[in-house]
């Protein structure tokens, strides 16, 4: 009998506390809302009771927002959303009135988060004509693809010309537009859809509207200047399915004729970014193996296979002449892509000296190390984002977005630029233990601006890049240069001196030796260490490099006129420094854009 009782009373006490919840969660929630959409539509009514001159005519239907009925002091007290603090949206609750047979009939919509008003506020559905965002090329015609539907939930189908469209689109300035298309339902709730409309301007359109009829560049021009990967290019022209031919505005470095292809393959394509890799159309490039009796020909009949990058050609400079100018060829000595047979190749300059003035070309040993200028070809359809194509103010891709301030310096790519206490550098890499590998864009000066330089040591019969000797260049680099560097952002890193036997010859030294470091010179074959051209805002004279030959006295450098020794060198040659260093993983940006203009400053 007390058993039974028992579960009388706990099936009692379980309803009562379900029906409490009921109560507060459901029930109660529910009826306050009600009540709350008669106390907006009783406002309402007031509204217009006293301000009838304001009621709709004809099929006309009038809006009231929430927030206009406050504003009015038609309603003094908030309504929340029920079992919270947050009031109920003043923006998007509203009451709308109509005349519907003669009498005015009010429809009531509030939002209070989970409970909605049942009334009718979503406007109709808008379906366009074609893709939602659009690519127009600039100066085109911009064509309208108009509407397909616009179908309500309530009222069925909608006539497309009652859509009203909106558009900013000028298809004469570079930009990202919208076209707004909008309709109404019969209780005026708006439906909007929008198309995105980007203007843009494709590298191919630049050139064609440039070249006319011509397939290429010629002279000097100054507006044919590319900033992709972090790196200056110049555009050399067009091809014949529209895609764009780019050529390295400076030599990157100095490389072996004999293996230009692998250190292109191997280390330069690795140092391009992710964009450009996707842009690169692999090309066939002219190779063909030319005489001295025809160094002006301009037809190319031996070409390579497809590949994604290589160097010009005696073609491809000679179709760029123009005027006493090529822009095609450097104040460096530049390899071309021709041998002349099967020991010697040909280098390029604006002007070679002495005996070999007014020669366009020089043939010499394909073991030797000059200058290297990467040719290649990206997509035609590649969007240009910014620039006018002069050398200050390039043409960019968007491919790189400049560092937030206080982000991470090891966070920041290959190429770009830092100024640290009056000294400019340039990123080589990041890398994986999380340093930033770095070279001094210009020779080193003392607090008084003259170039620092050092001797080799006379009369040793052996010159190996060692920074325990103290006779030595490389321990000058490490421990004397500081005084002139802020050394506080860099930390030791171990370096490998590479050592070759007979030839500096790129992938055939024959030991690496190992050192610790701070400061060091740099590689020959590494990316930036080529002399800076006039124009890169650099002040460079000679400096020593790192590549040394076993049991003699070859430790290359580069001259004052920017040409690799490719020889011994002698008792008392002095030579300025470019520094490579390693900047700790913890040094932090504070401002700047990462160009030689607008340099990463560090906090």
């Amino acid at each position: 009998m007390q058993k039974g009782i028992v579960k009388i009373l706990k099936l009692v006490v379980s309803i009562v506390i379900v029906s409490m919840f009921v109560w507060f969660l459901v029930l109660s929630p529910m009826l306050t809302f009600h009540s709350n959409e008669k106390k907006i539509e009783n406002a309402a009514k007031r509204y217009f009771e006293l301000n009838s001159d304001k009621l709709p005519t004809g099929e006309r239907v009038k809006t009231l927002s929430l927030s206009a009925l406050y504003k009015e002091a038609y309603l003094d007290t908030d309504f929340y959303i029920p079992l919270s603090k947050k009031v109920c949206s003043i923006e998007k609750s509203w009451v709308k009135i109509r005349k519907e047979n003669g009498k005015y009939v009010y429809y009531t919509y509030l939002d209070c988060g989970i409970l909605k008003s049942s009334v009718d506020h979503d406007g109709p559905v808008i379906k366009l004509n074609g893709d939602e965002e659009v690519t127009v090329s600039i100066g085109d015609k911009y064509k309208e693809l108009g509407v397909n539907s616009v179908i309500d939930s309530n009222d069925g189908k909608i006539k497309n010309d009652l859509v009203s469209i909106k558009s900013n689109v000028n298809t004469n300035k570079i930009g990202v537009y919208t076209v707004t298309y909008s309709a109404f339902d019969n209780l005026s709730n708006k439906g909007v859809a929008t198309r995105t409309v980007k203007v843009v301007k494709t590298v191919k359109s630049v050139v064609k509207k440039e070249l006319g009829e011509a397939t290429n560049y010629v002279g000097n021009p100054d507006n044919n200047y590319v900033r992709l990967s972090n790196m200056l290019y110049r555009i050399y022209g067009i091809n014949n399915d529209d895609n764009v031919i780019l050529v390295s505005n400076e030599d990157v470095a100095n490389v072996n004729h004999s293996k230009i292809e692998k250190w292109l393959e191997d280390y330069y394509y690795e140092h391009l970014n992710d964009y450009t890799k996707k842009i690169i159309v692999k090309s066939k490039f002219c190779n063909m193996t030319i005489d001295e009796a025809n160094l002006d020909t301009t037809q190319c009949n031996s070409y390579t296979d497809k590949r994604y990058t290589y160097i010009p050609s005696i073609i491809d400079v000679n179709k760029a002449e123009g005027n006493d100018e090529n822009f095609m060829r450097p104040s460096t000595m530049s390899w071309v892509a021709n041998k002349k047979d099967d020991k010697d190749a040909y280098l390029t300059r604006i002007y070679f000296f002495g005996d070999q003035y007014g020669k366009r070309y020089l043939s010499y040993s394909y073991l030797d190390n000059y200058g290297v200028r990467p040719m290649f070809v990206i997509k035609g359809d590649s969007y240009i984002q910014d620039g006018d194509g002069s050398y200050i103010n390039p043409y960019t891709f968007g491919d790189t977005k400049k560092a937030k301030g206080s982000s991470l310096l090891n966070t920041r790519f290959t190429g770009e630029y830092i100024e640290n206490k009056g000294n400019l550098w340039r990123i080589i890499d990041t890398l994986e233990d999380g340093t930033t590998k770095v070279i001094s864009s210009s020779t080193i000066f003392d607090s008084n601006g003259e170039r620092l330089s050092v001797t080799s040591m006379p009369g040793a019969s052996e010159l190996i890049y060692n920074p325990k000797q103290k006779d030595n260049v490389a321990y000058y680099i490490n421990n004397k240069i500081s005084n002139n560097i802020d050394t506080s952002i860099f930390v030791n890193h171990d370096i490998k001196v590479p050592i070759y036997n007979k030839r500096i010859v790129y992938g055939e030294e024959k030991k690496t030796k190992t050192y610790n470091v701070k400061f060091s010179a740099p590689n020959i074959y590494e990316m930036f260490s080529a002399f800076p051209t006039e124009n890169s805002g650099a002040l460079s004279y000679s400096y020593w490099l790192i590549n040394s030959v076993k049991g003699a006295r070859r430790e290359e450098a580069l001259q004052d006129v920017g040409v690799p020794l490719n020889r011994d060198v002698g008792d008392y040659d002095y030579f300025g420094v470019r520094v490579v260093g390693y900047v700790k993983n913890s040094v932090v940006i504070s401002s700047g854009s990462g160009t030689i203009s607008d340099p990463y400053r560090l906090k």
